[in-house]
């Protein structure tokens, strides 16, 4: 198991942690991260979930043999892409949120640019580069 910290920068993030709680599969990459420290009770959106735990299962396998089987770093970037843009809508816009927006906008383009072009050499979905 492995702990991530780069998140640490100010008293929340400072008591959120990230564990990687599952080994690197054929790509190098882990599938399974652990986040917690944290307490929904005072959290106007809390649902029945989990108290103070959330796991992230990311896509684990070919799609073509696997199925889907968990989200993509693409759906987690589109999840702060829009949050970003509802702060830039609103009273917290600044120079800062539409930075880190266009990054991750640009982040997005290379990860469809990367995809597209699997699909073109017939490659997607499947362990072959």
């Amino acid at each position: 198991m492995r702990t991530l910290t780069e998140h640490r920068v100010n008293p929340a993030n400072d008591k959120l942690t990230i564990s990687v709680t599952d080994l690197a599969g054929a790509g190098g990459a882990n599938h399974r991260y652990e986040i917690g420290g944290f307490s929904t009770e005072n959290n106007p959106s809390h649902d029945d979930t989990r108290e103070g735990e959330l796991v992230i299962l990311f896509q684990n396998g070919p799609i073509n043999d696997a199925g889907v089987n968990g989200v993509t770093q693409e759906v987690l970037l589109a999840i702060v892409a829009d949050r970003l843009r509802s702060f830039q809508a609103g009273q917290f816009a600044c120079r800062e949120n539409a930075l880190a927006l266009t990054k991750i906008e640009e982040a997005q383009h290379w990860l469809h640019s990367r995809t597209l072009a699997r699909m073109q050499r017939g490659v997607e979905g499947t362990h072959q580069q």
